[in-house]
């Protein structure tokens, strides 16, 4: 009977941690809320795509740099277990790279996320990461990464 409970507690507090839209609250300084899932609809959107059809729900560069810097980061093989103050969590899986020949790459080992935020004409920020690195750059906006959107 008090392992029933245990389990039904656990359910509880991973259930609650999600609010009705889909954002985590992982405790961060800024307030920001994670979507717990990448944004689905196609695997992979250009720079131009994501900001077209996701607006001011993209992460700022300034959002992800905080992900980076406030979370513990737990590769689990296929992406990173990312882990905010409160101890809540997300998952960012390492789904890849669409090249612009529209050949997908590092499915498994690599993962980037678009920012909101360009960093040139041709350039935008954007989250990467593999296994044992994470970190912010600027790469070219034709280039499919995936999405998480966030809640400000």
């Amino acid at each position: 009977m008090t392992v029933a409970i245990a389990v039904l507690i656990t359910s509880v507090a991973t259930f609650t941690a999600c609010d009705k839209q889909g954002y985590v609250d992982l405790g961060l300084p800024s307030g920001t809320k994670w979507q717990a899932r990448n944004e689905s609809g196609q695997d992979f959107y250009t720079y131009d795509e994501a900001v077209a059809q996701f607006g001011n729900k993209l992460p700022t560069k300034e959002q992800c740099e905080e992900l980076i810097n406030s979370c513990q980061w737990q590769w689990t093989g296929s992406g990173y277990k990312v882990t905010g103050p409160n101890r809540n969590h997300i998952t960012l899986p390492a789904a890849g790279i669409c090249s612009w020949n529209g050949s997908t790459y590092g499915v498994g080992s690599d993962g980037r996320y678009w920012s909101s935020e360009p960093s040139g004409s041709d350039l935008a920020w954007g989250l990467g990461f593999h296994s044992g690195e994470v970190y912010m750059y600027s790469n070219d906006r034709y280039l499919g990464y995936s999405v998480r959107l966030v809640e400000k």
